[in-house]
């Protein structure tokens, strides 16, 4: 059968999957091109020494005096079932004197607050804010409030913090950690420590996906920043800002109590990038201990398919669609990369769909082929050229994502990671058309929506589970 008398259905469908194979293949070279630039400079910036991962001993860092008052500010809404952990984990990791916590609940989650109390069990450090919002408000409006109280707190005692730190219900923090942020405050206004997701059993396609990305991100990428001297993204735990700092922000906000960006989504990438637009100096800090795991923040990310693509949804949303709004491209080259990078999620998407229905119809091809309706001409040289180096491109990031997910988690989720790489292209495509629907919405005056992640479970949690069994 033929179509408009010049071409068969199936010899349309053929024609289809070769402009998807150079749509995709053109692109995908492309962001090869960006990525191994990227780990040329990681391998040049780790052989010439300029990016070293610290040894430390946590047994002398554990429970060192800190240098001033340090207040973690934990925004919490719908979290009763992991924030008591956090919160008694943190109170026994870190039992310096110097230490405030601060949890922002809302009156209409009686659960979350409760279980604070409880986890507190009277440890005077532990400071339980209610919102005057009923919730859920945004992440930033709730770090806004905690910051207020801080604010009170210091003209009522009449002292003043030396650093704020931020931590989210479901983290498990290290206890070397604090010791290691308090003395880089020494010399940078915002320093970030490695994220790492922790494996569970019962989700090791969806939220085993995390720990890939985090290995890879937190041990090469965020190293290339650092070294590149370009501003660092928060990642909203595990980060440490100088106390002067945040009121440089607000200001710049044109609200001396609001350092965090209260309609965006991802405050905490951008008050990273505040911070070296108004010349703060920051640092991405690595160490690792004498037992050879690395000082971070621990947390188990989403089990589901669907959760995993509204936290994904909301990160694409809130750095490549709004960041692009609210920050611009302003800073130098290397800058303006690292922006570039960071809001490809959405095209990567667009790509990554492309290469999955060639994959689709390239089967359909096949399957014509062999039944003798098609008859399919040899590639020419170009083409041939492209495959071949996007099937060694794509050798080389496998290779990369084995190494660091290995080097973290152990050769059996190595082999994993190589095997979920269609896991992570599959909730970054579904994220990124998402995130575009999202958007759209708000161009036509919808204001952005939360969607805040459900946490179910806590590395603390977990590990309790371990030794009963």
């Amino acid at each position: 059968m033929t179509i408009f008398g010049v071409y068969s259905l199936v010899q349309l469908v053929a024609l289809a999957g070769y402009e998807l194979l150079l749509f995709a293949g053109v692109f995908f070279l492309i962001g090869t091109l960006d990525d191994i630039a990227i780990d040329l400079y990681y391998l040049w910036v780790k052989l010439t020494g300029k990016a070293r991962t610290m040894k430390v001993d946590r047994a002398e860092l554990s429970g060192q005096p800190l240098l001033g008052t340090a207040a973690v500010m934990i925004p919490a809404w719908q979290e009763a079932e992991v924030i008591g952990a956090t919160v008694a984990h943190m109170l026994a990791a870190w039992p310096q004197a110097e230490l405030r916590i601060y949890v922002g609940c809302y009156s209409n989650d009686p659960e979350t607050a409760w279980a604070v109390v409880r986890a507190g069990n009277g440890d005077p450090r532990l400071r339980l804010v209610i919102h005057d919002r009923a919730g859920p408000t945004s992440k930033a409006d709730c770090l806004n409030r905690l910051f207020s109280a801080l604010r009170e707190d210091e003209e009522r005692n009449c002292t003043r913090a030396r650093m704020v730190l931020l931590h989210d219900a479901e983290d498990m923090v290290d206890a070397a950690a604090l010791p290691l942020l308090d003395r880089a405050m020494r010399k940078y206004d915002f320093v970030q420590i490695p994220v790492l997701p922790e494996p569970q059993a019962d989700s090791r396609w969806i939220s085993g996906h995390y720990c890939d990305e985090f290995a890879e991100a937190h041990g090469k990428s965020m190293v290339v920043r650092n070294a590149l001297g370009v501003g660092l993204p928060a990642a909203g735990v595990g980060c440490a800002f100088d106390r002067d700092v945040l009121d440089r922000v607000a200001r710049r906000n044109g609200m001396p109590e609001a350092p965090f960006a209260s309609r965006s989504l991802t405050e905490d990438y951008e008050l990273g990038l505040k911070i070296s637009e108004i010349g703060g100096k920051s640092t991405f800090l690595r160490a690792r201990g004498t037992d050879g795991r690395l000082v971070a923040t621990r947390a188990c990310f989403p089990a589901s398919l669907s959760e995993a693509v509204r936290q994904k949804t909301r990160w694409i949303h809130g750095i490549a669609f709004q960041g692009w709004d609210r920050m611009g491209w302003s800073g130098q080259l290397g800058e303006r990369w690292m922006r570039l990078r960071d809001r490809r999620g959405p095209f990567a998407a667009f790509v990554l769909t492309a290469a999955y229905l060639f994959l689709i119809v390239a089967a359909v091809i096949v399957f014509a082929t062999f039944a003798g309706l098609l008859e399919m001409p040899e590639p020419g040289p170009v083409v041939s050229t492209m495959m071949m180096l996007n099937l060694m491109s794509f050798l080389w990031r496998v290779g990369w994502r084995f190494v660091f997910a290995t080097r973290e988690y152990g050769l059996m989720e190595g082999l994993l990671a190589v095997l979920r790489i269609p896991v992570s292209n599959i909730i970054a495509i579904m994220a990124g058309h998402r995130a575009l629907s999202a958007y759209w919405r708000t161009l036509r005056g919808e204001p952005p929506h939360w969607e805040k992640t459900a946490h179910r479970t806590h590395p603390a949690l977990m590990s309790e589970k371990k030794v009963l069994s």
